[in-house]
Parts: C-alpha cells; sequence; structure tokens
C-alpha cells in the first residue's frame, strides 16, 4: 500500500467489517487445472487478502468511510502482511485479536482471462469473536458487514450488537445454509448468481427472507431487488480483466460505505460496480482495491 492515497481521517459514514483475513497465495495458470491433474504455472503472488480484510480496505480506501475491521490473526509474519495493508489503507485495526493458529491462507489460480479458483485455510479465522469491545465499536456503526468465511455464531453475534437503525449487511459467500435466526437480522444479502442459486434456487425468492438483495452479475454489473419495488439493474462497465481475485469484495465495501454515507440502495449499487470493475484491471484483492478518486472518476 505504499504510496496509495489514505481516506481522510474526518470521513463520513461508519462501517465495521466482521470477517475474514488470509495470506493470498496466488499463481498464474494457462488454465483451471482438471480433477486429478498437474499442470505447470507461471508466477507467484504472495498478497494480503481475505474475504473480510478485502472489504475492509475496499470500505476505507475506495469507498471513503470511517472502517474497523473486527477479525483474528495469527502470530506470524503473514499477520503483519495483512495489518500494513489494513492500516495502508486507512482501517482500524486495533479490535483485531491475535489466536494460537496460523493467520488464514488462500490458495488461488488465476487463468489467462482473469478467472480465478480459490482454496481457503481458515486458520485464525475460525477464532473470530465479538468481545466486549468489538461489541461497543458495532453499536456505533451506520453498517455492519460480514461474510460467510467466518463461524456463523460470530456473524449473528455481530448481527445482535448492531444499533436499531444500522444496516446489516451479508454477503453470502462462500455459500452455505443460513439459520432461521441469521435471517431475521439481515437488511441486506449480497450475493452472485451460483450463491442466489444454492440459497434459494431463484434471486426473487431470496425476499421472502430479507428485505433486499442485490445480485452481482461480474462483468454485466448487478440487479437491485427490493420488496413491493421493481428490480433495478445496474450495467457494468467496461475494462479491461487482469485479474478478477477481490472484485466482489471490492464491490462490498464500497457499497457498505455508500449506504454508511446516506446514499440509497441503487445509488449505492452504481458506485460498487463501478469500483468493483475498476479492481479487475491489476492483479491481487487489496492491491487492486481503486481509489475513492478514481471510483469518483469513472461515475460523474
Amino acid at each position: 500500500m505504499t504510496g496509495r492515497p489514505v481516506p481522510d481521517p474526518t470521513a463520513s459514514g461508519r462501517v465495521v467489517v466482521v470477517g475474514s483475513a488470509n495470506v493470498d497465495l496466488a499463481v498464474d495458470v494457462p488454465r483451471p487445472p482438471k480433477a486429478g491433474e498437474t499442470i505447470l504455472g507461471h508466477h507467484l503472488r504472495r498478497s494480503p487478502g481475505g474475504k473480510g480484510a478485502n472489504q475492509a480496505v475496499a470500505a476505507a480506501l475506495a469507498g471513503g468511510a470511517d472502517t474497523t475491521f473486527v477479525g483474528a490473526l495469527g502470530e506470524d509474519e503473514g499477520a503483519d502482511l495483512l495489518l500494513v495493508s489494513l492500516g495502508g489503507a486507512g482501517v482500524r485495526t486495533d479490535l483485531v485479536e491475535r489466536a494460537e493458529a496460523p493467520t488464514g491462507t488462500a490458495f488461488i489460480t488465476v487463468a489467462p482471462d482473469g478467472e480465478n479458483a480459490i482454496v481457503v485455510a481458515p486458520g485464525a479465522n475460525d477464532h473470530v469473536k465479538i468481545g466486549p469491545a468489538q461489541a461497543d465499536r458495532i453499536a456505533e456503526a451506520d453498517v455492519v458487514l460480514a461474510q460467510l468465511e467466518i463461524p456463523l455464531d460470530v456473524v449473528a453475534a455481530a448481527a445482535a450488537a448492531k444499533r436499531p437503525e444500522a444496516t446489516m449487511i451479508l454477503n453470502a459467500a462462500p455459500a452455505r445454509e443460513l439459520p432461521g435466526s441469521l435471517w431475521e437480522v439481515l437488511d441486506l444479502l449480497v450475493v452472485n448468481e451460483h450463491e442466489a442459486a444454492d440459497l434459494a434456487g431463484e434471486p426473487e425468492k431470496l425476499l421472502a427472507r430479507v428485505p433486499a438483495v442485490v445480485v452481482t452479475l461480474g462483468g454485466e454489473g448487478c440487479v437491485v431487488l427490493r420488496r413491493d419495488r421493481e428490480p433495478v439493474r445496474i450495467p457494468g462497465i467496461r475494462v479491461d480483466v487482469v485479474d478478477t481475485t477481490g472484485a466482489g469484495d471490492t464491490f462490498c465495501g464500497v457499497l457498505a460505505a455508500a449506504l454508511a454515507q446516506g446514499e440509497d440502495l441503487p445509488a449505492a449499487a452504481t458506485r460498487a460496480t463501478v469500483a468493483g470493475a475498476l479492481a479487475v484491471t491489476k492483479p491481487g484483492a487489496q492491491a487492486a482495491v481503486p481509489t475513492a478518486a478514481e471510483v469518483a472518476g469513472r461515475t460523474s
């Protein structure tokens, strides 16, 4: 993150991201390997990642929000890598816990068209917790954002700690079955087409469980679904794709920041779509997150 603009400390909107932090090990491959197949890759990249940490960097750097990350790291060099990246983006890391487990690691293959496949070893992410200090910070937030690379009870505890008027967003990735008690506390669900199908078959059916849904469509943009309103299609923007790793996380972080700053859902989704598109033009996850100025330059 050295040399990248740091968000204004007086930034509007307060976001708390509760989630995972991983060291990403990404290798370029000529094509995705088939089952049981070994192929030769090219360049290996080691960089900070994890859905939660990526989304926190996006909320702060690309979204311009006052952002806190709640997560867990090991006592290792990978943790140092992540803390430097988060801090360099202007994310508050004072509530990150240290666990007696290795920092989470993601193994990523990146094909020539930028598409990726990812396997995650959770490590310290299994030890994320909502203690009194974390609950107090969540209670101050305008938006709380979580994902599913951490235990479900932690997501539920984060939702229970927020103010009634605050917005609880769940990025249901990777997709898994959610208990009814968690559905009841969600204000907004963010999923891609595959995750929507896993959860309900059709995206519109999700509105029976949650008031609003944003379905991301990769380079095609996204669709905003709300109860008793017509769907809103947000078109994508044309960019040269280098690496899609972290693009969805950038979308989620900027969406949370924009909502925390008072934008309505379609406007927030538009800004998030631009940010996610810009993120695919560079390799890596957090390193590819655009600045707020770059996002504004494509939305104005």
